[in-house]
């Protein structure tokens, strides 16, 4: 007789209130799931669905009845009875004031489209504060052929120390260094990129929001003008590499492969790749024909 599996007790459901809708979620559940499942677009720069919450982008937050302060909707759990408020003036405000003060520090020109979106919906104008607000103005940093590290457009999400660190790679190549204004990404002691620990396997740029971590395929054609999105398709296959059966997503322009994502949703990635999978695919351009 086999022997028996214990799966756990179901979680049960709590009932709570958002912008004066019942709903019942299960126990557990963030805020930001719940807005999710009532189709509430709650705006995130920092949270990814494959990654521990950090709540530093603030732009999540959200009016909780009782609380003194707003609550970041990403990573506060639900409770029975909880009346939340997603669209008070309080919470434009602060979103406001978030997107305004992002904008003004870094250059989000390369935001997904969502993100210009926000900021058009609670008015933000970066702008107000000045055309010298900007404070981590730098040189890109271009020190290998696989992927280029342009920090002026860095929001400190700290994704990409996410995805280096226990949530995927276990690399622990890069971190936060500085407090502060000075606080910035950095590999260990500063080193030069490829004398760190880093293994290049490019899930930092996986989940940078900003486009401060990109491909260098990518940036070579953006600064010759020829990246163009409306003309790439993204084609599934599993990578070639080894038997693990990763799931590529190959963007392709002018039947090129100009870079490979994979899809969060994957059961056997998650999002995260190696070398090979993410950067290998140069061979394809390169074959000979007979």
């Amino acid at each position: 007789m086999a022997d028996a599996v214990f799966v756990g007790m179901p979680k049960r459901l709590v009932a709570v209130s958002i912008d004066g809708r019942d709903v019942e979620v299960t126990e557990g559940s963030t805020i930001l799931e719940a807005c999710r499942r009532m189709s509430i677009d709650t705006p995130t720069l920092c949270q990814l669905d494959t990654l521990a919450p950090v709540n530093v982008c603030r732009v999540c937050v959200v009016e909780l009845e009782g609380s003194r302060v707003l609550v970041p909707a990403c990573s506060r759990k639900v409770e029975a009875g909880m009346k939340i408020r997603t669209d008070s003036e309080r919470v434009r405000q602060s979103r406001k004031l978030v997107l305004e003060l992002l904008a003004s520090s870094v250059d989000m020109s390369l935001c997904a489209p969502q993100v210009q979106a926000w900021m058009t919906r609670y008015g933000a104008t970066p702008s107000r504060f000045g055309p010298g607000a900007a404070t981590v103005a730098q040189p890109v940093k271009v020190d290998n052929e696989l992927y280029v590290r342009d920090y002026s457009r860095c929001i400190l999400c700290y994704k990409c120390v996410e995805a280096c660190g226990v949530e995927a790679q276990n690399t622990f190549a890069i971190g936060v260094a500085g407090r502060g204004f000075d606080a910035h990404i950095s590999t260990e002691f500063d080193t030069p990129l490829p004398d760190s620990a880093c293994v290049y396997c490019g899930n930092c740029i996986g989940v940078c929001p900003t486009g401060a971590l990109m491909f260098k395929s990518e940036h070579d054609m953006r600064a010759a003008g020829t990246w163009d999105e409306s003309r790439q398709a993204v084609t599934e296959t599993v990578c070639p590499y080894c038997g693990v059966g990763c799931m590529l997503e190959l963007h392709v322009q002018d039947n090129s492969i100009v870079k490979v994502t994979s899809p969060l949703d994957n059961s056997v990635t998650a999002g995260h790749l190696c070398v090979k999978g993410r950067f290998g695919f140069q061979f394809v351009q390169k074959r000979r024909r007979g």
